[in-house]
């Protein structure tokens, strides 16, 4: 799979955990399909999606016995470094440490990590 056909997936894996987990109605931002997905965005679901792809890889699949809590963590991790990345002085909600991120917002990056792993099954 491309980079860009993982970002896509990232994206989708995203709408599909926002919309299972996120309490209530989501903001319109959150669940925009890829086509009106930022420039920046797609960059930053590429770049993480490669992360996760090459962890997979380079731990032979044992990345399937880590906790949803360590998959989510990783995906977290990874998309804050993207957020400094692509932003100077990002808003706190951006760069939020694991403690602090919303649960619905941890469980979809479990979702995501998952999501990824299947996808290189």
């Amino acid at each position: 799979m491309s980079q860009t056909e993982g970002a896509r997936l990232f994206r989708e894996a995203w709408i599909a955990g926002v919309r299972r987990h996120f309490p209530g109605e989501p903001k319109a931002g959150y669940v925009t399909p890829w086509d009106g997905t930022p420039q920046w965005e797609r960059e930053a679901a590429g770049s993480v999606y490669a992360q996760i792809r090459h962890f997979v890889e380079v731990s032979d699949g044992a990345t399937a016995r880590l906790s949803r809590e360590q998959k989510g963590r990783y995906v977290a991790t990874c998309w804050t470094a993207q957020m400094f990345k692509h932003f100077g002085d990002p808003k706190p909600a951006y760069v939020a440490d694991w403690p602090d991120l919303p649960e619905w917002q941890r469980e979809t990056d479990a979702d995501i990590f998952e999501a990824v792993e299947r996808s290189l099954g």
